[in-house]
């Protein structure tokens, strides 16, 4: 039984994977309130959290975005850069102070061109992440839109 989240990068990419991410990481920290990305941008970058909590948002036409999820350490937050087109398909804000790892997407790609069981070790975890990250918006939609009670299905 796995006991962590599979965006969380500790208990989805094996450690020396993991570290050769790592090595890549630049930290930054971000006051509360900042945008990371809004939908339909370019995908370039991405970050793991290291403290505090960003939120995946939706646009929502008419209202305010519509929070899929709430991101804490050790998650990955924008997984859109391996996609073609990059483009952000949700967007993302600090709801606290937080402290990131952030990466550039290209070098990331450059590695695992390079490297491909390090290649296939990161985009299987980024598909994991989107899998999860398609059921909890599923389920947070269901919720704010849908009949009572209709987005508990697990």
């Amino acid at each position: 039984m796995r006991t962590t989240r599979p965006t969380k990068i500790a208990g989805a990419l094996p450690a020396p994977y993991r570290d050769r991410l790592m090595d890549a990481a630049q930290e930054v920290s971000l006051p509360e309130g900042t945008r990371l990305f809004n939908e339909g941008g370019h995908a370039d970058r991405f970050w793991i959290v290291r403290t505090g909590v960003v939120a995946l948002d939706v646009h929502v036409p008419g209202r305010q975005p519509a929070v899929i999820e709430n991101l804490g350490p050790g998650e990955l937050v924008g997984c859109s850069w391996m996609l073609q087109p990059p483009m952000w398909k949700l967007g993302a804000v600090a709801t606290t102070p937080v402290r990131v790892h952030a990466f550039d997407a290209a070098a990331v790609l450059t590695m695992m061109e390079t490297d491909t069981a390090f290649g296939s070790a990161m985009g299987h975890w980024v598909a994991q992440v989107l899998a999860h990250r398609l059921h909890a918006a599923r389920v947070r939609l269901l919720d704010l839109y849908g009949p009572y009670g209709s987005g508990n299905t697990f």
